[in-house]
């Protein structure tokens, strides 16, 4: 490993090496990291991030391990797990508000804030998990809403640091994806997002998060798991075409489709994701054979799997 690059990055933070990712996703699984470096600041991620660029080092930033499934043999280079945290406003911006988080802020924990507060807009998003920026990089919705209907605009640097503003338009925003996803944005690195909210009745607010939080909890299993699996193809709901192929509950080694929602797979206690892939797989296949339809993971899969 190269001694100079190792030495600039522990100037920026603390630097681990051989680090499992398995402590770090929701799925709990996933083999080592060659570096990880954990950042709390704007300015540690740009100073991270443009070393490793100068160094020629892959890198992969990441937030709170949610919608991932890293491979067994772990993942080449730098993980940079970011926490940035910063909120800006609401600030009055025309006929209503705007605010600014950073990438790495908690994207629930901030709609569940701003809903409290009487502000609207993203009261729809109280129960997405990861941060700020995975919510733009998948274009993250629920309930019928998403990110592209509030987000006006995000902040990104490049490999020399340089920073810019882009518009929602130049995101290219689809349907749990971006071109960060189609592989536009690859050598850039989010900083920041900024969202539009408007006044609303924060205890009508504060009632209808309730209503979602009951509603999830009735529908959506517990235990470790990374969200849903597979995209919602047109023409039906992704968990009821993995349900009528008789897979609830299907287990390989220690993973295990849900019994409560069969787009979800858990990990029951030391799963590999190798046993994850291959639930994912079978889901796939069972569903092409029968319906003629192709699932496409939702979730992403990164790293080196066997």
């Amino acid at each position: 490993m190269n001694e100079l690059l190792l030495a600039e990055l522990q100037r920026v933070a603390p630097l681990r090496r051989d680090e499992p990712l398995s402590r770090h996703t929701t799925l709990g699984v996933g083999g080592p990291a060659d570096l990880y470096l954990t950042i709390d600041t704007e300015e540690q991620l740009l100073a991270a991030f443009t070393i490793a660029r100068r160094h020629h080092v892959p890198t992969l930033i990441l937030g709170t391990g949610s919608n991932i499934l890293v491979g067994d043999g772990g993942i080449r280079g730098l993980v940079i797990e970011n926490r940035t945290s910063l909120v800006e406003g609401p600030w009055p911006n025309g006929a209503g508000f705007k605010v600014r988080a950073a990438s790495g802020v908690s994207f629930a924990a901030m709609a569940r804030r701003l809903s409290f507060a009487g502000y609207a807009g993203l009261e729809w998003a109280v129960g997405i998990p990861g941060t700020m920026g995975g919510a733009v990089v998948y274009n993250a919705g629920a309930y019928g809403s998403c990110l592209r209907d509030v987000l006006k605009g995000v902040r990104l640097a490049d490999e020399r640091g340089d920073v810019t503003e882009i518009g929602p338009e130049e995101l290219a925003l689809g349907y749990r994806g971006s071109g960060f996803t189609q592989g536009v944005l690859r050598d850039k690195v989010l900083l920041s997002a900024d969202m539009a909210v408007h006044r609303g009745d924060a205890e009508a607010l504060t009632r209808y998060v309730r209503e979602l939080d009951a509603r999830r909890k009735a529908t959506q299993p517990r235990g470790r798991n990374c969200g849903s699996i597979f995209k919602n193809p047109a023409q039906h709901p992704a968990w009821q075409l993995i349900d009528q192929v008789g897979l609830r509950g299907h287990r390989i080694g220690n993973a295990q489709i849900s019994q409560r929602h069969t787009n979800f797979i858990l990990n029951r206690g030391g799963a590999t994701a190798s046993d994850v892939v291959a639930l994912v797989e079978l889901a796939r296949s069972r569903v092409r054979e029968r319906f003629g339809i192709e699932l496409e993971p939702e979730v992403a899969l990164v790293g080196e799997f066997a």
